[in-house]
């Protein structure tokens, strides 16, 4: 059985913030505003995943109302959710992100993003990959007030009467 699910997610820049992006501290003037880090990325990852397993999104599972949350490395609530997947017997095939954003540029970060991924979900670096782009100045991500992304992965397993 192959299942497929999508994610995205946004936050807005904010003051004395540290931007993390796919669980790599990038240097900038601003970071993502947020209950938890707002590493936008792992959370789109997070929703694909768990989009891909018909089981909600993060803020169902990790809820911005709940103080526990308040300031979370993204980087646990992904290896949480992760977890409670491959439990399940599912085995990533791919994972596909886009991170929109005019600054800062990215490219020299993806290399070490795709490889922090691939340790948080303990899987090969080839069934990782990251692009950044810019929204070519137009829209929130072009005005520089904040990040996208987007994500999908790709789950298998075996049928069985065990997982039906």
């Amino acid at each position: 059985m192959i299942r497929v699910g999508f994610g995205y997610d946004v936050h807005r820049f904010s003051e004395n913030r540290k931007l993390i992006l796919g669980g790599v501290e990038i240097p900038h003037d601003k970071g993502l505003l947020g209950h938890s880090d707002a590493d936008v990325l792992l959370h789109s990852i997070t929703d694909a995943l768990l989009g891909a397993v018909s089981k909600g999104d993060i803020g169902s599972h990790f809820p911005d109302t709940d103080p526990t949350w308040k300031d979370a490395d993204s980087a646990l609530l992904l290896q949480t959710v992760w977890v409670e997947i491959q439990e399940e017997g599912w085995i990533l095939g791919n994972l596909d992100a886009t991170v929109v954003a005019e600054r800062p540029k990215l490219r020299p970060y993806v290399d070490r993003i795709c490889e922090r991924i691939a340790e948080l979900l303990k899987v090969s670096r080839d069934q990782i990959s990251v692009k950044a782009t810019t929204n070519e100045k137009m829209g929130f991500t072009g005005r520089e007030e904040g990040v996208a992304a987007y994500s999908i992965a790709s789950l298998h397993r075996e049928i069985s009467s065990k997982t039906e």
